[in-house]
C-alpha cells in the first residue's frame, strides 16, 4: 500500500496532463507534396491517439491505485482529469470523422481534372477563384493542386476543411490544456486537502463548468 497522493503531486498530475494535451497542436508530421491539403491536421492525427493512451493509460492507474485518491482534492483531481479524457477522445473522434471526409471527398473523381481545363473553368465562373487571392498566392495553389492531382478549387475547398478541422483540435486542446491547469491552481492552491466539490457548480472542475454551461446555452 502507498501512501495517498498529496495535493501537490495531483496538481503535478493535472499540470503534466495538460503540458501532454498542448502539445499536440505543435506536433509536425511529414507530408508529401501530393498530400499537401492534408499537413494542418497530420500533426495532430499522428499525436493525438499517443497522448489520449498515455492519459488513459495514466487514469486507469489512479483509479485501480491503493489507495485510490478519496479526498475532496483526490477526487476533484479524478474528475479533472476523466472529463479531459472524455473532451480530448471527443474531439480526436471528430477530427478522425473529418480527415475521413476530405480523403473521401479528394477520391470522389477517378481521373483528376487537367489543370489548364480546370483554369479555363475557374475564369469562366465569373472570375471568383482569381478574385480570392493574389497572383502569388494564385500560382502557390496551382503548383500545390498539380502536385496533389487536384484542380485549383478542389484543393482550395479540401485545404480549407483540412484548415477548420485543425483549427477545431487546436480550441479544444487549448481549452482542455488552460483548464487543467487552472484545476492544479486550485487544487495545489488551497490551504488544507479539503477542496471543496459541493458548494455549487463553481467549484467543479473547469471543463464540467465549461459543459454545463454549454448544455444551459443550448437549451
Amino acid at each position: 500500500m502507498t501512501a495517498p497522493l498529496t495535493r501537490t503531486e495531483l496538481a503535478g498530475l493535472l499540470t503534466e496532463a495538460a503540458q501532454s494535451v498542448s502539445s499536440i497542436v505543435t506536433a509536425e508530421y511529414p507530408t508529401a507534396a501530393s498530400r499537401s491539403y492534408l499537413h494542418p491536421v497530420l500533426g495532430p492525427l499522428s499525436a493525438g491517439p499517443r497522448v489520449v493512451g498515455e492519459l488513459n493509460n495514466r487514469f486507469e492507474g489512479l483509479v485501480a491505485a491503493v489507495p485510490r485518491p478519496a479526498t475532496p482534492a483526490g477526487l476533484f483531481a479524478l474528475a479533472s482529469y476523466a472529463a479531459a479524457l472524455g473532451w480530448l477522445t471527443e474531439s480526436f473522434t471528430e477530427l478522425t470523422a473529418s480527415v475521413d471526409q476530405i480523403c473521401t471527398r479528394v477520391g470522389i473523381p477517378s481521373e483528376p481534372r487537367n489543370l489548364a481545363s480546370a483554369a479555363s473553368d475557374d475564369s469562366g465562373q465569373g472570375g471568383e477563384f482569381d478574385l480570392a487571392f493574389s497572383a502569388l498566392e494564385l500560382a502557390a495553389i496551382r503548383t500545390a493542386a498539380e502536385a496533389a492531382g487536384l484542380s485549383p478549387n478542389d484543393y482550395v475547398e479540401v485545404l480549407s476543411q483540412s484548415l477548420l478541422a485543425a483549427s477545431r483540435i487546436t480550441d479544444d486542446c487549448m481549452e482542455i490544456s488552460s483548464s487543467l491547469l487552472e484545476d492544479a491552481a486550485y487544487v495545489l492552491d488551497e490551504a488544507s486537502d479539503h477542496v471543496r466539490t459541493d458548494d455549487g457548480p463553481n467549484n467543479l472542475p473547469t471543463l464540467v463548468r465549461s459543459l454545463l454551461a454549454r448544455m444551459e446555452t443550448a437549451r
